[in-house]
């Protein structure tokens, strides 16, 4: 269940998003309990990387009246698999260090997670990975990975603290939306089973 501090955030981030409309070519719907899973794992799982595979809910067409508030001036239908649909649950794939993840082989899993592969019991449309203390700004490895995807590739950047051997990165060329207050407004989350 999301917090209320992630539900001001993302209702925050929701009207920037219907704000800047005619910036984007299209949208995805995210419920907020399933960003409240993500970050779970995010957490626990500090200061390394995660990787959510996510399908679109085919029996969850986005509501009109969300749909017409985010159609902006240079909107295309069709642009990826899922489009005008919420995303469904997500799955925790992998977990893999400070800087990278990776897709497990699913030749070496076998029968074993047939159930969370999605509805194609495959690869998922969607994927979604962090980028701890670094800005939700694709690398070229981000980059090539993307042109694979039926669906969309997303980043989430996460800022902790305390830093540790790994600070936030500053100085990255992009755009960047933040769901976060000013530095000394942030609430306290908890504490990350690593420590951190």
């Amino acid at each position: 269940m999301a917090g209320e501090w992630l539900t001001e955030a993302a209702a925050a981030y929701n009207s920037e998003s219907i704000e800047s409309k005619d910036v984007y070519p299209a949208h995805v719907l995210m419920p907020v309990d399933v960003l409240s899973s993500i970050l779970e794992w995010t957490f626990q799982s500090l200061p390394d990387e995660i990787l959510v595979g996510m399908d679109a809910d085919t029996s969850l067409p986005h509501p009109d009246h969300v749909e017409d508030s985010l159609r902006g001036s240079d909107f295309e239908d069709g642009l990826f698999s899922g489009q005008g649909y919420v995303l469904g649950n997500p799955h925790l794939v992998n977990r893999g260090d400070s800087f990278s993840v990776h897709h497990v082989p699913e030749e070496w899993m076998d029968g074993l997670f047939d159930d969370s592969r999605g509805v194609r019991g495959g690869r998922f449309s969607f994927w979604l990975h962090t980028h701890p203390n670094a800005p939700a700004i694709p690398s070229g490895a981000d980059a090539e990975s993307a042109q694979w995807t039926e669906g969309c590739d997303m980043i989430l950047g996460v800022r902790y603290s305390p830093e540790g051997i790994l600070p936030w990165l500053d100085g990255v060329e992009g755009e960047r939306r933040e769901l976060a207050p000013a530095d000394d407004e942030r609430p306290v989350l908890g504490r990350a089973v690593t420590g951190i």
